[in-house]
């Protein structure tokens, strides 16, 4: 009797503690803790967001590319609309009510009691004659936010726009902390440095009273948040030398892309044809970019990033170096210009060596050398041996950052291709192909294709003789670094004392008479470039013209690639327009007698009368 009795006073125990447990709980919540009631007080406070300043923009030497200006937006709240004159409003803002219509329906389907976004970016006159009659229209209001300016007529692929964010992106759980009617990076820098360039939202709650009328801060502000700034961003473009880039472009199909070697940085960045960054601004910007959409010579298309083409001959650096490692040439290794095996279209001396072989871009040499790499006698299979020599081969060459993303700190970089075994057993079936099938790839045609931004890398890792860091735009985030992907080194299979043998046969290519680049030298101005042409077929009309190189070769400071689509010979088009680019960096300034360069550089259409 005594046990049951201790039971229940155990009971009662238990019983009292969670009554008192319960008791301390609810004085917290509704004496201590406000948060409760601000959650049962919405409908009399306000929450009211503030947007923080957005980060601006800068090139590598301090110069302002992009910035903030005021505009300004006409909101409304729809269950404080009230006997609403739907055609004076509407002549007031020179709308039709059509469209009024479906604003207050999208509006009313978001929220009846948030103020939403009905007409962004106003002009002056539509702003002047909303906010003095705006007494007159309860439940809208106008609010001011800040938006994009531009200090530079260039570099709109990279810099990318702001735009409004789209139902379809409001739908995703990336985009939870955003709501109708928010600004957003949409694509390039200003979309992937979206987080560091918005900043952090702030948020004030205010008391209203029925009618709407603000009556104080909620407790004083005791939960409202500050608002902080975005970062800026200080990039690696040399805002100088991609203007000068633009303009030398201008009438042409293609790419120019500069790289600091040493460092990853990407100095100019050219997509031709180009389109002002104002274009994707302030009212009207769905319009103006459906007209650059559906405009026949694409502005749009970022080339750099998403173009793919067959390289052309520069590929055939990238097949010595392998050969090189591999062992089976030496830099004395010559090769007859045997034409029966492919086609070689210029006269030249024999070459009996690497460095004149690259010099004058000799095709039957370097279909040799790919052949010695790929038909090694690894097995008693001919089919089978190909296979396997080119598995080991394009291991080699995916070490240069091909076939697959380098990187790049925007969006929409495309990886390109370097064919494999498999690949070609699927199109002709397992050991029914051979080094016949692929012997085009020795020359870097074929079904090979990379972006001018890895050309312009391979460059940049012949001039580290081995090695490259990720291609990035921005050097500097707010007082901080880069991101710290691009500080990271990645090298090569292949060893550096193979691209020092290879120097000499660039050099060559640029600065020896007959040389297939002696468009882009330099020497006269005290510059020593290693460059390579390329001229890639192009079975839907004329050939593309391509050049890539870097300077100093003896401390190299910029490695750049160029692309011109249907321009013919590399070393008549693109090879000039890489030595005034490389002049313009390294020296700030064109040689005088070089500046003719300019007036007579071919565009698509053109040609020169030498095939140089």
């Amino acid at each position: 009797m005594q046990y049951l009795e201790g039971r229940k006073f155990v009971v009662q125990g238990i019983f009292l503690a969670v009554a008192l447990v319960f008791a301390v709980r609810l004085f917290h919540i509704q004496v201590l803790d406000g948060s409760y009631k601000l959650a049962a007080d919405k409908n009399t406070l306000q929450r009211i967001v503030q947007t923080p300043y957005r980060g601006m923009i800068y090139d590598r030497n301090g110069q302002l590319l992009v910035h903030n200006t005021p505009v300004y937006d006409l909101l409304v709240i729809p269950r404080e609309v009230k006997n609403l004159d739907s055609a004076r409003f509407c002549q007031l803002m020179q709308m039709p009510i059509e469209e009024l219509r479906e604003g207050l329906k999208a509006a009313k389907i978001y929220s009846r009691s948030k103020a939403t976004p009905l007409v962004q970016n106003l002009s002056t006159p539509e702003l002047a004659a909303i906010q003095d009659n705006l007494v007159d229209f309860p439940g809208f209001s106008i609010k001011a936010r800040m938006a994009r300016a531009y200090r530079t007529e260039n570099m709109a692929h990279a810099l990318g726009y702001v735009g409004p964010i789209s139902p379809m992106m409001l739908e995703k759980p990336k985009y939870a902390k955003y709501t109708p009617g928010d600004f957003l990076g949409i694509s390039g820098l200003e979309s992937f440095y979206e987080k560091e360039l918005m900043g952090r939202r702030g948020i004030q709650y205010r008391m209203v009273n029925v009618r709407g009328v603000e009556k104080g801060a909620f407790r004083d502000g005791e939960f409202d948040t500050l608002s902080v700034a975005g970062q800026d961003l200080h990039l690696s473009i040399d805002a100088e030398l991609q203007k000068y880039g633009e303009f030398l472009m201008q009438g042409k199909r293609g790419s120019v892309v500069a790289i600091d070697p040493k460092t990853g940085e990407i100095l100019a960045f050219v997509s031709a044809p180009a389109f002002e960054p104002t274009r994707l601004t302030g009212k009207g910007l769905g319009n103006r970019y459906m007209e650059l959409l559906r405009d026949e010579s694409r502005p749009l298309f970022n080339r750099p990033l998403a173009a793919t083409y067959p390289p052309g001959s520069v590929f055939k650096l990238v097949n010595e170096a392998i050969a090189l490692q591999e062992g089976v040439v030496t830099p004395e290794t010559g090769f007859a210009c045997n034409q029966r095996l492919v086609r070689c279209t210029h006269r030249h001396e024999y070459p009996a060596n690497s460095t004149i072989a690259i010099k004058n871009s000799c095709n039957p040499y370097f279909y040799q050398v790919m052949l010695a790499t790929v038909r090694r006698g690894r097995s008693t299979n001919k089919f089978k041996d190909a296979a396997l020599g080119l598995a080991e081969w394009r291991k080699h060459v995916t070490s240069f950052g091909l076939a697959q993303h380098l990187g790049v700190d925007i969006p929409g970089e495309r990886m390109g291709l370097i064919p494999s075994p498999n690949f070609y057993d699927k199109r002709y079936g397992q050991n029914r192909w051979g080094y016949k099938t692929v012997y085009s790839l020795s020359i870097g045609q074929g079904e090979i294709g990379i972006t001018p931004l890895q050309m312009a890398n391979l460059m940049a890792i012949f001039a580290n003789r081995g090695w490259y860091y990720a291609p990035h735009f921005v050097r500097r985030i707010g007082n901080g670094g880069p991101l710290p992907q691009f500080t990271q080194k990645h090298y090569t299979t292949v060893a550096p004392q193979h691209f020092e043998s290879i120097i000499p046969g660039m050099l060559a290519v640029v600065n020896q008479r007959g040389g297939t680049g002696i468009n882009a030298n330099l020497s006269d101005a005290g510059i020593w470039v290693a460059g390579k042409t390329g001229t890639v077929q192009n079975p839907h009309g004329d050939d593309h013209a391509t050049f890539a190189a870097f300077a100093p070769a003896e401390d190299p400071k910029i490695a750049i690639s160029v692309f011109i689509e249907n321009a013919g010979f590399g070393g008549s088009s693109a090879a000039p327009l890489a030595g005034l680019m490389i002049e313009k960096y390294l020296r700030g300034k064109v040689s005088p007698w070089r500046n003719r360069w300019e007036q007579w550089l071919p565009g698509p259409a053109e040609r020169f009368v030498t095939r140089h």
